[in-house]
């Protein structure tokens, strides 16, 4: 018997979900944008004038009205700043201005033969000769710029000292007048500063005893007490004055010193009666 073919079923492609076909489309336009970045034609960079390239001599005349021209110096290059705009540097041999230079900025207009002088600046080069940087009043003044008479400005973020209780409307009073008192840092920063003021002024003396067992010495509480104390010797070079416990001077308290006969001894007066001028009253 001869064979009978089935007909097929024609097959339809099936659509595609719709994450997918969002993706897809995604793709194609990156690609289209990328392809379009790609071909993008790049913005060309001025050239140099060549009118104002030649107009050195020129430049040098117009700049020697306002700058002297033996403060003017050799040419050392220059910069296309735009289109029939550019930038002439030069050597700055004026006294004083090792390192800098010249720069004198020259514009031509369309169709116009000569060139126009902008600008002219004075800039630093690589090693030039700086003044230093600006620091604020606030951070230049030093302690030892300070008279007594001097009011200094509220500091509010000071790290050398942390609030104990809120400031009152009323007024603070003494003795519990504090608003703040001093942090471990600034404890810190005033024992160093004092370590190094105590050594610099100590006295260098033979006496054995030292201030901690002095009995003119002030003792301080807190953590700075066991390092230092008040003089209140008036004889001592150290009166009124922070001292190390370990520091020593000639003024303590039980110092004393072996007693030793004077150079010129003081003999009695003598009176010889044989040579005496009897003058009696008439």
């Amino acid at each position: 018997m001869p064979e009978t073919k089935m007909p097929q079923t024609p097959q339809t492609e099936q659509p595609a979900p719709q994450g997918d076909q969002t993706a897809s489309q995604e793709d194609q336009t990156g690609q289209a944008q990328k392809t379009a970045s790609t071909k993008r034609p790049r913005e060309a960079r001025p050239r140099a004038d060549k009118t104002l390239l030649a107009a050195v001599d020129e430049i040098l005349q117009i700049v020697s009205e306002v700058v002297p021209a033996e403060e003017i110096g050799e040419s050392v290059g220059n910069r296309v700043d735009g289109e029939r705009l550019l930038t002439h540097f030069f050597d700055c041999l004026k006294p004083g201005y090792v390192g800098w230079h010249w720069a004198i900025t020259v514009a031509r207009a369309p169709r116009q033969k000569h060139a126009t002088v902008c600008e002219i600046d004075l800039l630093p080069g690589a090693g030039a000769l700086l003044a230093p940087q600006w620091i604020p009043w606030e951070e230049r003044l030093e302690p030892s710029d300070v008279n007594p008479t001097d009011i200094l400005p509220y500091r509010t973020n000071d790290e050398r000292l942390v609030p104990i209780r809120e400031v009152s409307d009323t007024g603070d009073t003494a003795p519990l007048s504090r608003v703040r008192v001093m942090s471990e840092e600034g404890l810190a920063e005033t024992s160093s500063r004092w370590k190094k003021h105590t050594q610099r002024k100590a006295a260098k003396t033979k006496a054995p005893s030292t201030c901690a067992s002095c009995g003119f010495l002030l003792r301080m509480d807190g953590n700075l007490g066991q390092e230092y104390g008040v003089c209140a010797n008036e004889w001592s070079t150290h009166d009124a004055t922070v001292v190390g416990l370990t520091n020593s001077c000639g003024a303590h308290s039980e110092t004393d010193v072996e007693r030793q006969g004077t150079d010129w001894p003081i003999t009695p007066p003598r009176v010889n009666e044989y040579d005496l001028e009897v003058i009696t009253e008439l």
